[in-house]
């Protein structure tokens, strides 16, 4: 499919006062543009009627199958402005190509790569007034998602479907500068299991991570660690992160996938960090290894990513009756430099050696 996309612009724009307020201040996930995209999909027409239409209200019948049976996906992205001007988004594609597996997952239409890249940049080149200069990391975060919105109320794959991108500007995940986030490890909830829904990017499993992570802010903790489903022994990932393990010796592990999902960040960081020397390890790590190898000193840093925080160190680790403190002497060293490497791309300040950069406006 070659989308032809047409375009309804608002008749009341958000003002240039307002607008210079909210890019001030944007917070994360608050304010939104003043467009949104739409296109439909059924089994007789496939993929049709693309459209950007002023941001507003959806209309939804209360038999509407997402609503009951929670089937849909979403992505996560951002658009950065450079010192130039221009404006970039950071590997389209990879977020194409997982929703397409997720997409697969939940039984619902893939929408092709070219396609879902042509809905989001033309969306970022009709409000790319919204993009916020990059001072404090600040960027446009992008929200694609697809729904089931077949008006019926029974067990089975909608007829009708309909993918949406959404855009709100971000500030930096952290105000007041990095810090270690702490975690919780709950021993009572799991994220996933086995041909489960784990590495579908799907809000089941953020939903059933909530009340883990409500046990972890209880807790006085940030975010929550989940182990496997099967032995509780193995480090699968956070509420909303990966992470990543760097030991004495310079290797790196992170655990493996298949009941995780396969994060943009993650993905970048194992190539980044392969380019500076390090090997990177995608394996089974137990929460045995974790806890002694930062007592022993094997373990000296410990980092979590995600597109919101890009890359964080990881603080101290507490249990019901335990506890075990950030690894090393908390100077987060490596932690810091992938950070670095990897935002500098993003906003065009290194070089882009890995062609990951997509050029929108």
């Amino acid at each position: 499919m070659s989308m032809e996309i047409s375009t309804t612009l608002t008749e009341s724009p958000t003002s240039d006062a307002a607008l210079a307020e909210v890019l001030a201040d944007p917070g994360f996930g608050v304010h939104f543009t003043d467009h949104m995209f739409t296109v439909e999909w059924t089994p007789e027409k496939g993929w049709h009627d693309a459209r950007i239409t002023p941001y507003g209200p959806l209309t939804l019948d209360p038999a509407t199958a997402v609503l009951h049976y929670a089937q849909e996906t979403f992505e996560g992205m951002k658009a950065y402005r450079h010192a130039d001007g221009s404006v970039w988004t950071f590997r389209p594609e990879a977020n194409a190509e997982r929703m397409a597996r997720s997409s697969v997952r939940l039984a619902l239409p893939v929408l092709p790569v070219e396609d879902f890249v042509a809905a989001v940049d033309a969306l970022i080149k009709v409000d790319e007034r919204w993009v916020p200069d990059s001072e404090g990391e600040k960027s446009l975060y992008i929200r694609p998602f697809m729904i089931a919105t077949e008006r019926f109320l029974g067990v089975r794959p909608s007829q009708h479907v309909t993918f949406m991108v959404i855009a709100s500007p971000a500030g930096s995940y952290f105000k007041g500068g990095i810090k270690p986030v702490s975690l919780w490890l709950t021993t009572e909830y799991s994220r996933a299991g086995r041909g489960g829904m784990g590495a579908a990017k799907t809000g089941g499993n953020y939903a059933s991570s909530l009340v883990a992570q409500q046990e972890a802010t209880a807790n006085g903790c940030d975010q929550v660690v989940f182990l496997d489903s099967e032995e509780a022994t193995y480090v699968e990932e956070l509420g909303g992160m990966n992470m990543y393990f760097v030991f004495a010796d310079g290797r790196i592990a992170t655990p493996a996938t298949g009941t995780i999902l396969e994060g943009i960040t993650r993905a970048s960081i194992i190539k980044i960090a392969e380019s500076l020397g390090y090997t990177v390890e995608e394996r089974r790590l137990s929460i045995d290894e974790w806890r002694d190898g930062v007592t022993s000193g094997e373990i000296k840093e410990i980092f979590a990513c995600g597109t919101a925080a890009v890359v964080t160190p990881v603080g101290a680790l507490k249990w019901d009756g335990g506890e075990v403190p950030q690894a090393g002497d908390g100077s987060s060293e490596l932690t810091n430099k992938i950070r670095s490497a990897l935002v500098d791309i993003q906003f065009g300040r290194g070089e882009d050696a890995f062609g990951w950069m997509h050029q929108v406006c």
